[in-house]
């Protein structure tokens, strides 16, 4: 069975090339013009992946974000012409797992979504993943109920912060750099930017950390990367 491919983007000439570039490649397709009929259209019908443009009329693509990763847990590939790091920090704190800047090239589109939902089916395939519960000093992570608790705080993370974190606690002392996290974490070697692993690694220490200026657990090796202590 075909994965399928919700693509939600008011540029019908975009919507087009991104639906004709998918089916090529495999996969079923929906396309939607609105934020409202995208959402309708997660939510309602099982999806795979979301493509999902940021500038959209009326409801835009962060509000779509929001609403439908309250109810939906599949990669989602955010779209722009124009992508300064604050939207890269908004987009990905509402849910989004990635993003691509217009013009792009469609080749590059369809490794990215081949690389994601390659690495979403390895995360929750429960057959082959450690599904055991983790605790380093006050932190537990159990990933079989996708929870964190700080002590007996309970901790609300975003799936890719939930996965980094995981990551790195089952890898205690090892040392990471950016590109070697996005690789392990993402699946996408070639096609990434790496700020967006600083970004996660950012909002965690704000999560995890008592004091995120001064941290305990996750750690920067200046010049190298990233470790959990």
């Amino acid at each position: 069975m075909s994965e399928h491919i919700l693509i939600i983007e008011d540029d019908l000439d975009v919507a087009n090339i991104e639906r004709d570039y998918l089916m090529v490649a495999g996969y079923d397709v929906t396309v939607v013009n609105t934020g409202e009929e995208g959402v309708r259209a997660a939510t309602e019908e099982p999806v795979d992946l979301i493509i999902l443009d940021v500038m959209l009329p009326g409801m835009d693509g962060f509000e779509v974000c929001r609403q439908i990763r309250d109810k939906v847990m599949v990669p989602i590939v955010m779209v722009t012409a124009k992508l300064d790091d604050i939207d890269k920090i908004r987009g990905l704190g509402l849910g989004a797992d990635d993003y691509i800047e217009k013009p792009f090239s469609p080749s590059v589109l369809i490794a990215k979504i081949k690389a994601m939902l390659s690495q979403y089916k390895r995360l929750t395939n429960r057959e082959t993943m450690n599904t055991n519960a983790i605790q380093i000093d006050e932190i537990r992570l159990d990933p079989k109920m996708m929870k964190v608790w700080i002590g007996e705080r309970d901790v609300h993370l975003k799936k890719k912060e939930f996965q980094l974190l995981e990551f790195l606690m089952r890898n205690k002392d090892i040392v990471f750099s950016k590109e070697e996290l996005y690789a392990r974490v993402w699946g996408i070697e070639s096609y990434g930017d790496y700020a967006t692993v600083a970004v996660h690694i950012n909002r965690l220490r704000e999560e995890v950390e008592a004091n995120p200026s001064d941290c305990k657990h996750i750690v920067t090796v200046w010049g190298v990367g990233y470790k959990f202590v």
